[in-house]
């Protein structure tokens, strides 16, 4: 396993270090007030207080000189940290000799074929055919399609508090109020059901738990008769559900909504998007529930720091497809793939995968030990280094932390020298989802610093 003294390296020193006087700096005030006049605020951070001007390793520093600490990885997408020297020669190398090769075959994104199909989860290792898309969103437009081709049917389930994107088809899977408001109509036939969240189920029952319940009605679903679920193509589900507010539901779950996929006819399709790339302390997320599915797609940490991400099937799948159906003129370009096989190898030989479950054991710990006296905590939970953090104004009625608390939060985060980006139904929930890189005094520092500002606010 890499030491604690060689992942320091890949990182700047003494962060963090908060050098203005004011938050943000004059520099970023002026770049973030001229941004909505040129650039459209709806990407999903446009009103962030925050400008990158320079990333290494798990540091960010802003063009004020400010250092931070990123605990969120870019939204989970640095997998090894950013500029990772490797992953820097890699880039050179490969843009000396190819990158865009079109949709054609190239001597990388075979490789990378077939390296996946080495790594990829039971049920498909060694038995898969990869398609390569952009990113996430674009994973989930091309499962849906496919599956709707395989399976010659056209329903879609996916759950409650679910994202996979914000396209035609990956937004009408997603829930969230502000990806669906106004934007609609979607693409139709899609079932929601409930998501074993246990913090907030809404129907209890002493003698079942909430994944149980979650898992037995989706078998009722697609298995009984007037239920109108009657031509399901597939189950999509989170293993981790990322947005909705990092949660991460026991194993028997997802068996039962296997089991139900298999008795409709239907394909159970695992999203890893957010959740893969080892940072659940496996490889992917699904491989905690010891099922076997039929498809996932996959993105973000995958790339490390350039776009990368598709779709994994099972080859009889596949060979249902019909060739030159599904086009994708920048997929898998030769840099990408000579970059994603590259973070693939980062993580593998450096034991970072082992690493981030048993760093993210000993953070859960931390927290959930803190949160005896910080009453704003109303529940920790995670795997891996995929930790979230819900926070309440009362732990009796579980009422979530409102808006204007929470960002006061995270500027007081920033302010201090720590990225933290928000999730959750509420938008209650900070997530800890660093690189795998960070080292356990950088994670500690960034945990330490939240305590003290979540402490400040529960006086």
């Amino acid at each position: 396993m890499i030491s604690e003294k060689e992942l320091a390296k890949l990182s700047h020193e003494n962060a963090p270090n908060i050098i203005t006087s004011t938050f943000p700096g004059p520099k970023s005030e002026t770049l973030l007030k001229e941004a909505p006049a040129y650039e459209s605020m709806t990407r999903g951070a446009g009103e962030f207080p925050l400008v990158f001007d320079e990333g290494r390793g798990v540091t960010v520093k802003d063009p004020d000189g400010n250092l931070y600490i990123d605990v969120s990885a870019g939204v989970g997408v640095n997998c090894v940290g950013r500029a990772h020297p490797e992953i820097l020669s890699t880039i050179e190398k490969q843009s000396k000799h190819l990158m865009h090769a079109s949709d054609m075959s190239n001597t990388k994104r075979g490789e990378l074929a077939k390296l996946i199909s080495s790594i990829a989860p039971p049920g498909l290792r060694n038995n898969c055919i990869s398609y390569f898309a952009q990113s996430g969103s674009g994973a989930l437009e091309t499962v849906v399609k496919f599956a709707r081709k395989i399976t010659r049917r056209r329903q879609i389930v996916a759950f409650h508090g679910a994202y996979h994107g914000v396209w035609h088809a990956s937004n009408a899977l997603t829930t969230g109020d502000q990806y669906r408001a106004g934007y609609g109509p979607f693409m139709g036939d899609v079932i929601h059901a409930p998501y074993p969240y246990d913090y907030r189920f809404p129907f209890s029952n002493s003698e079942k738990t909430c994944e149980i319940i979650a898992g037995e009605y989706v078998d009722y679903l697609l298995n009984t008769p007037y239920t109108a679920a009657d031509d399901v193509a597939a189950v999509i589900v989170e293993p981790v559900q990322g947005e909705g507010g990092y949660v991460a539901p026991a194993p028997e779950f997802f068996q039962l909504v296997k089991s139900a996929c298999e008795k409709h006819g239907a394909l159970f399709i695992a999203d890893e998007v957010q959740a893969g790339a080892g940072r659940t302390g496996k490889m992917w997320s699904i491989e905690h529930a010891g099922v076997e599915p039929d498809m996932i797609t996959f993105g973000k940490g995958m790339g490390g720091d350039l776009p990368m991400a598709g779709v994994i099937m099972r080859k009889d799948l596949a060979e249902q497809l019909d060739p030159m159906s599904q086009p994708q003129t920048f997929a898998a370009n030769a840099l990408s793939a000579a970059v994603c096989m590259k973070n693939i190898d980062i993580l593998m030989k450096n034991d970072l995968i082992s690493r981030a479950d048993d760093l993210g054991t000993e953070i859960i710990s931390k927290l959930r030990e803190a949160s005896s006296t910080i009453e704003l905590i109303g529940e920790v939970r995670g795997r891996g280094l995929m930790i979230g953090i819900e926070l309440v104004t009362n732990r009796e009625t579980r009422e979530p932390l409102g808006g204007e608390t929470m960002n006061n939060i995270v500027g007081g985060l920033l302010s201090n020298g720590i990225i933290m980006v928000p999730c959750g139904r509420y938008g209650n929930v900070l997530r800890l989802m660093p690189s795998l890189t960070i080292t356990r005094d950088y994670m500690h520092k960034g945990v330490d610093i939240l305590l003290s500002v979540l402490a400040s606010l529960d006086k």
